[in-house]
């Protein structure tokens, strides 16, 4: 089956969808995105994306080229013409073709260019992972001081999940002044008996939709959480430790820096948040 995207209004079989070569998105890595996840056929805290997504546009004084309800028409649209049951959208959107290279933004009229297209996970609510856990590796944050905007400036997250990869590792975790910060593409969180330790909002770590998601729902089930910064010997030594993402969900972590985390094995409260999580957001999703 012919994957179909959704470039500037059109939908095209993928092989069809063209981009300028002066997109500052390819030029200058001048844009934003989100991912969506589709379980059942529909979609995951679409709210919650769809609200980060207007801040960081916001933040990077980008002009949205749709509102939310035909963002959310479109990736509707995307689930029906690609079939997808368990999956992903991803949506980008750049400041568009100025007709030239330059480090200036271009004027106010440039239209923003917008392509968003699916893919599809079929096991992505019983992934295989989430039954042994990732093992991680830890490695010094280098990433520009505004990681809470979601810009599509993910050269350092890809060398970190490459630099995992080397390592015989599934992610790297970001160390910065001493204290883990967040995963290359997810938070991350140690659990100490019944508290759940995840590193607190600021500009230093993504404000992450799933992540605000699982925070709730861990209170509601009784436990304590404690948003601070906390380092990787504190991590090494937790009862468990696990990450969160909307491609992962919520996902142990068994492994820091080649030492065991608890057993080694997944823990309940991960488990346990996994489960609640994917229960409610099944009864939300639209």
């Amino acid at each position: 089956m012919t994957r179909i995207v959704y470039l500037n209004g059109d939908y095209l079989p993928e092989a069809e969808a063209k981009i300028s070569i002066f997109d500052r998105g390819f030029l200058m890595a001048d844009g934003v995105y989100e991912v969506t996840s589709v379980l059942d056929g529909k979609l995951i805290d679409f709210e919650g994306h769809a609200i980060r997504l207007a801040r960081s546009l916001r933040e990077l004084e980008i002009a949205s080229p749709m509102p939310d309800d035909r963002i959310l028409e479109m990736h509707r649209e995307l689930v029906r013409l690609n079939d997808i049951d368990q999956g992903m959208i991803y949506l980008q959107i750049t400041r568009g073709n100025p007709g030239d290279r330059s480090f200036m933004f271009p004027d106010a009229a440039v239209p923003s260019t917008i392509v968003a297209f699916t893919q599809n996970v079929p096991n992505l609510a019983d992934a295989p992972a989430a039954r042994t856990g990732f093992k991680v590796i830890s490695i010094p944050d280098l990433r520009w001081d505004r990681v809470d905007i979601k810009t599509i400036q993910l050269l350092y997250p890809s060398m970190g999940k490459m630099l995992a990869k080397k390592a015989g590792c599934d992610d790297s975790w970001f160390v910065q002044d001493g204290a883990v910060t967040e995963g290359t593409s997810n938070n991350a969180y140690i659990v100490k008996g019944n508290r759940i330790i995840t590193r607190h909002l600021s500009s230093d770590i993504l404000h992450g939709i799933t992540r605000a998601a699982v925070l709730r729902f861990a209170a509601e089930a009784q436990y304590v959480v404690e948003e601070r910064a906390f380092t990787i010997a504190e991590a090494q030594d937790a009862d468990e430790a696990f990450s969160t993402a909307a491609s992962i969900f919520v996902m142990p972590v068994v492994e820091i820096d080649g030492k065991a985390v608890g057993s080694g094995k997944p823990g309940p409260v991960a488990g346990r948040l996994r489960d609640i999580y994917l229960e409610e957001m099944r009864k939300a999703a639209i």
